[in-house]
C-alpha cells in the first residue's frame, strides 16, 4: 500500500502531498538537501513539474536545524555560511523567503595556554594590532597574504557558476557537436584571458598554492606558530589530510572564499540555524510549483529496457515515474546502491567505488548553561565578548599540533589532542537557545571511521571521546565541562547512517586536486550527466564540490533544462 507522504511547509508543519504515483512528473529529485532543493527550484521555474523525495522527516540534508534538546536548536552538520553562491541568493530571492545572515566580527579567536590569544577578522586595524603582539613582520605580511588569496579567488570564482566544459559523452547531431565545441572554446578563452590578467608571476604563485602543502605556503609567509596554525585549519577542515599533505595549500582559499551580503570572505551565522538556508530554498522551490515530500525514501532507480531512467522505486514499494531523475545523494549511494546492476560501464563504476570517501570528522552539538570563560582572554564584557563571536580554535597553537592529531588517526585511533573548531551561534542568533543559555558547535578532527581501539557503536567509547574533547576545552576554559546540559554527537558512521554521507565525508567525496572540476565525480562525466540517460547528479559530489554552495544544484538544473529544450526541437 502507498503510505501517506507529506510535503513540508514554511513553518515546519506537514501538509498532505499529491499522491506521487498518480502522476508522471517531468523531473524527480532524490534528496532534499540544499542542492536538491536548489535544483528543484530552478527546474520548476523553468516550467517543469518537479517532486523532491526526502528520506528523512525533515528537509535540508547536512544543512539542517533540529531541536534535539528542548529549547536548543542545533545546526547538526554544517554550521557556517559564506559559500552560498550570490547568484542563488539573488535569483531565488532567498531574503524574501526568510534567509537572514548574521555577520561575525571578529571571525576567529585562538586562545593559547601561555595566556596569550589571537583575534582575527574583517577589521584590518584589529588584525595588525593582534598579529603585532606576536610578530611585527607577520603583521605587515598578513594584508599581502589576504590580497593574494583574494586575487586567486577572483580568478577561480567564475568556474563555480557554470558546468565544466566537458566533452559530449553521447551521440549527437552535427549542430550540437559544434555548439559544444564553441562553448568549450569560449570557456578556455575566458580562462586564458583571466590568466593573462593575473600575470605570469602570480600564475606561478597560484600553481604553487594549488600543489603545495599548506605548511610550505604558510611557512613562506609567516613566522608565528599560532598565526600559521589558525590559518592552517582552513586547509584541513573536513579532510583526513595533514597540513603537510601536498595539495592542501589550495584549501587555504576558503579563508577568503565566499561572501556575506557582498562582503568578501566574511563567514556568517544563519538566523534559525543552517536549516534556514534549506528552508528558504525550499520556499522558493514550492513557490515555483515544486512538491517536496518527506518520509519518502528512494530504494532504487528504475530504468527501461534501453537503459534510460524511467522513475524511482520507493522503500515501501511505490513507483514514481519520470524520464528525468536528479540525485542529490553521494556518487557512491547514487551509482552503487540506487542504480541497478549491469547498467553502468565497468570503468565508470570502478571509478565511483574506489573514490576517496574517507572522513576524519566528528560533530558535537552542545546545549550549555553559560558562555565559556577563556583563561587567556579576560576582556571585560557583561555578556558575550569578541572572543565568543567567531570560530574559536582549540588545540591549534602550532601546525605540529595539527599534524600530530592527524597522525593519531593515520595510526587508527582518534586524536589524543583533537583539533577543535568551536562556534557559539547563539551569541548573535537569539532564536536558537533559551535566554541566558547557549548552543555550541564543536567541529572535531581527527576521528577514523573504524577506530582500531574501539567502536563508535559502543556508548562508553563514544562518551570517552566526548569527554576527551571537553577536557581539552577545560584547559583553555576552566569549568567548561560542568556547563554542558546535554549534547548530540555525530561520528563518521553516524553522518553516513543519519545524513547519508558515504564514509561520513561532508563533501560527498574528497576534494583533492584529483577530484575537482573535470574530474568530479569521475573523469569524463563532470557536467552532471551520467551514463544512464535521464539521470543527473546534482549534489556536492559534482562540480564544484562540497560546502553549502547551491552551485551543483543550480548548474545541474541548467544542464537538464538545456537537454529538455534540445530534445523538444
Amino acid at each position: 500500500m502507498w503510505r501517506r507522504a507529506f510535503t513540508t511547509v514554511g513553518d515546519g508543519a506537514p501538509s498532505r502531498a499529491l499522491n506521487l504515483k498518480d502522476k508522471r512528473w517531468d523531473a524527480l529529485v532524490i534528496g532534499a538537501g540544499h542542492n536538491g532543493l536548489a535544483a528543484a527550484a530552478y527546474l520548476a521555474r523553468g516550467g517543469l513539474s518537479v517532486a523532491v523525495l526526502e528520506r528523512r522527516h525533515v528537509i535540508g540534508g547536512a544543512a539542517v536545524t533540529e531541536e534535539l534538546v528542548p529549547g536548543f536548536k542545533f545546526s547538526r552538520c554544517s554550521y557556517l555560511q559564506s559559500l552560498l553562491r550570490p547568484s542563488v541568493i539573488k535569483e531565488l530571492e532567498l531574503g524574501r523567503h526568510g534567509l537572514k545572515l548574521l555577520k561575525r566580527s571578529p571571525s576567529s579567536f585562538t586562545p593559547c595556554l601561555d595566556g596569550r590569544y589571537l583575534l582575527l577578522g574583517p577589521d584590518k586595524e584589529l588584525n595588525h594590532a593582534e598579529i603585532s603582539k606576536f610578530s611585527k613582520r607577520d603583521a605587515e605580511a598578513y594584508p599581502r597574504y589576504e590580497n593574494q588569496l583574494e586575487n586567486f579567488c577572483k580568478f577561480m570564482d567564475p568556474l563555480f557558476d557554470s558546468p565544466p566544459p566537458e566533452t559530449s559523452q553521447e551521440k549527437s547531431s552535427f549542430s550540437d557537436r559544434m555548439r559544444d565545441k564553441s562553448h568549450r572554446s569560449v570557456f578556455w578563452a575566458h580562462c586564458l584571458r583571466r590568466a593573462l590578467d593575473l600575470g605570469q608571476n602570480e600564475m606561478v604563485n597560484f600553481m604553487e598554492l594549488m600543489l603545495s602543502p599548506a605548511s610550505k605556503v604558510l611557512n613562506k609567509w609567516f613566522e608565528t606558530d599560532v598565526l600559521k596554525a589558525t590559518l592552517a585549519t582552513d586547509a584541513v577542515i573536513g579532510t583526513t589530510g595533514s597540513v603537510h599533505t601536498p595539495g592542501s595549500g589550495y584549501v587555504l582559499l576558503h579563508h577568503v572564499m565566499g561572501e556575506t551580503d557582498g562582503a568578501q570572505g566574511i563567514w556568517s551565522y544563519v538566523e534559525g540555524g543552517m536549516g534556514a538556508v534549506s528552508s528558504a530554498i525550499g520556499n522558493a522551490a514550492r513557490e515555483a510549483g515544486a512538491q517536496i515530500v518527506t518520509n519518502a525514501e528512494v530504494s532504487r532507480l528504475m530504468v527501461d529496457e534501453y537503459g534510460r531512467a524511467k522513475g524511482v522505486l520507493l522503500a515501501d514499494g511505490s513507483e514514481v515515474h519520470s524520464s528525468i531523475v536528479l540525485s542529490n545523494a553521494t556518487p557512491y549511494r547514487t551509482f552503487v546502491e540506487l542504480v541497478p546492476e549491469d547498467v553502468l560501464p565497468d570503468e565508470f563504476l570502478r571509478s565511483v567505488k574506489y573514490a576517496d570517501y574517507n572522513s576524519g570528522t566528528t560533530k558535537i552539538n552542545l546545549a550549555v548553561d553559560r558562555l565559556p570563560s577563556f583563561q587567556s582572554c579576560k576582556l571585560s564584557y557583561p555578556h558575550a565578548g569578541p572572543q565568543h563571536r567567531g570560530t574559536i580554535h582549540i588545540g591549534s597553537e602550532s601546525m605540529e599540533e595539527i599534524d600530530s592529531a592527524c597522525q593519531d588517526a593515520v595510526n587508527g585511533v582518534p586524536s589524543r589532542r583533537p583539533v577543535i573548531e568551536m562556534t557559539i551561534p547563539s551569541v548573535l542568533d537569539k532564536t536558537i537557545a533559551p535566554p541566558g543559555k547557549h548552543v555550541i558547535n564543536l567541529f572535531i578532527q581527527y576521528t577514523p571511521y573504524k577506530p582500531s581501539d574501539g567502536s563508535w557503536m559502543d556508548p562508553v567509547y563514544r562518551k570517552s571521546f566526548a569527554d576527551r574533547c571537553f577536557s581539552l576545552i577545560d584547559e583553555y576554559c576552566p569549568g567548561f565541562s560542568s556547563s554542558v546540559i546535554d549534547y548530540d554527537m555525530l561520528t563518521p558512521p553516524d553522518l553516513e547512517r543519519e545524513i547519508g554521507l558515504t564514509g561520513g565525508n561532508i563533501f560527498h567525496g574528497a576534494m583533492g586536486l584529483d577530484s575537482l572540476f573535470l574530474m568530479r565525480p569521475v573523469k569524463g562525466w563532470s557536467n552532471y550527466r551520467t551514463p544512464v540517460q535521464g539521470l543527473y547528479l546534482c549534489g556536492s559530489g559534482a562540480h564544484p564540490g562540497g560546502g553549502v554552495m547551491g552551485a551543483p544544484g543550480r548548474n545541474a538544473a541548467q544542464v537538464v533544462l538545456q537537454d529538455v529544450k534540445r530534445s523538444s526541437i
